[in-house]
């Protein structure tokens, strides 16, 4: 039984017979004219395929099976060149992507169209390359999801609402795929939030029970929520769900469970912040805020995202390893450039630090160490406390702007590949109000309005 709430938003995106006709068109469309341009089969795969696209979402992804017996290299050419032709045969403009090879992205009479070149095989089993798994999982749904259609769309358009939807490196959301599986296990979107609203951490779902038991399938994943790939066992489908967003939807489902309200299914509107508000909220924070800035690497978000986190967990680590402690760090990727941000309590350390010695009794170190300093007069020590040896030496680095200009020490850890050599070209050290620009005044903002999507969602409901 729907809420009234629930009833609104149905109304508002689910398509009606003419889109959805208009998009199966379209889609018969694309897999004719591969067939036309390479002699290859064609399949749309997706939400569009499956009748659970949002209204106004036009998306359509077609797959071109090749035949398993090419190489990659081939694969790849007589891909590319095959989903080329199709645009060119539609008029339409694209640009190269790449996940696990390259593919085209295009837009075709309104329509954004991903054409991936895959292999036509027979099984998962069978799977040359990731990509193959995905024509499964509409054969495997597209009958089992046709009644539960309204609920996996309000399930959608929930997660959206609550900033949890999109398993892209950014998010670390629920894919569309996720939605539907636990649709089809729950029964329905009702069902399911209450089951979600009483999760916790490595919860299992194994909707085909592949797995003799929960203790066997933890035993293998250590994800949050653990939902086993109905077209293959050896995948979790709910992998790219963080902790955090998993959390999140957790308390979402329990407040929505509780006291439903429509803000649920309404996306925050963004807001950006102005060079002044940036100037004030740090005046009135107090902390030190710096910015490592550079330009962009040119490849997809979702092979830089992690490339820019491991950068700042990396600089991070170098932070506080020189006793600076870190409140807050996060990453922001511009179209022009990225930003890695170090929110620090001090900016700047005293000029002493104490290293720590060998215990007393162990006397080849213990006379080594207090050799090493026996004649330094600037600080205090060698002492003895309790059955080590300890003394203050200058700090080498006072400021934490000094640590981050040193290329040397920066480029001596584990930067990500891309990342680092992006740096390699040049980066910028930013310090306060010198952070913000109009290409970063979304992120920025979003960075100081930190709360979870149910604490505003709450917020909504008292306001209303």
């Amino acid at each position: 039984m729907r809420n009234e709430y629930e009833t609104a938003v149905l109304s508002r995106i689910l398509p009606n017979d003419a889109e959805r006709e208009e998009s199966h068109q379209m889609g018969k469309k694309l897999i004719d004219a591969v067939f036309e341009v390479a002699g290859v089969p064609a399949m749309m795969t997706g939400s569009v395929a499956r009748g659970t696209w949002v209204k106004g979402d036009k998306d359509i992804d077609i797959f071109m099976l090749f035949s398993p017996e090419l190489s990659r290299e081939e694969l790849q050419e007589k891909g590319l060149a095959a989903a080329y032709a199709v645009v060119e045969k539609f008029g339409g403009t694209s640009e190269e992507k790449y996940a696990e090879h390259p593919y085209l992205n295009a837009v075709i009479e309104g329509y954004d169209v991903d054409l991936v070149p895959c292999y036509h095989v027979s099984s998962t089993a069978e799977m040359k390359c990731a990509v193959d798994r995905t024509p499964f999982h509409t054969r495997y749904l597209i009958d089992k999801i046709a009644s539960l259609r309204e609920d996996v769309l309000l399930l959608k358009q929930f997660c959206k609402g609550g900033g949890v939807y999109g398993s892209d490196h950014m998010t670390g959301g629920f894919s569309g795929y996720l939605c539907e599986l636990l649709i089809l296990h729950y029964g329905g979107f009702t069902q399911f939030m209450e089951a979600a609203s009483k999760f916790r951490y490595g919860e299992v779902i194994d909707i085909e029970g592949y797995y003799p038991d929960r203790k066997s399938v933890r035993a293998l994943f250590t994800e949050p929520l653990i939902v086993i790939d109905p077209t293959d066992k050896s995948r979790n489908v709910a992998a790219a769900l963080t902790p955090t967003r998993f959390s999140e939807f957790i308390e979402l489902a329990r407040d929505y469970c509780e006291k439903p309200g429509s803000c649920y299914f309404i996306p925050d509107a963004p807001t950006s912040i102005s060079k002044s508000e940036f100037s004030a909220v740090l005046e009135r924070r107090k902390t030190a805020l710096f910015a490592l800035s550079f330009k962009t690497p040119e490849y997809v978000a979702d092979t830089v995202v992690p490339q820019l986190r491991k950068t700042m967990e990396t600089i991070r680590a170098m932070l506080i390893k020189e006793e600076f402690q870190v409140h807050r760090a996060e990453v922001f990727m511009g179209p022009e450039h990225s930003i890695l941000i170090f929110e620090l309590l001090v900016a700047e350390l005293p000029n002493i630090i104490v290293r720590e010695g060998p215990p007393v009794w162990n006397h080849p170190n213990a006379d080594k160490f207090v050799a090493k300093y026996l004649h330094q007069e600037e600080f205090a020590g060698p002492w003895i406390s309790e059955d080590r040896y300890y003394t203050e030496v200058p700090r080498k680095y006072i400021t934490a702007v000094s640590l981050l200009e040193d290329r040397k020490k920066i480029f001596s850890g584990a930067l990500g590949k891309h990342v680092r050599l992006s740096m390699e070209g040049g980066y910028d050290v930013l310090v306060g109000e010198d952070i913000w620009s109009e290409e970063f005044a979304f992120s920025l903002s979003a960075y100081f309005a930190r709360s979870s999507h149910a604490v505003r969602k709450m917020r909504q409901l008292c306001d209303e």
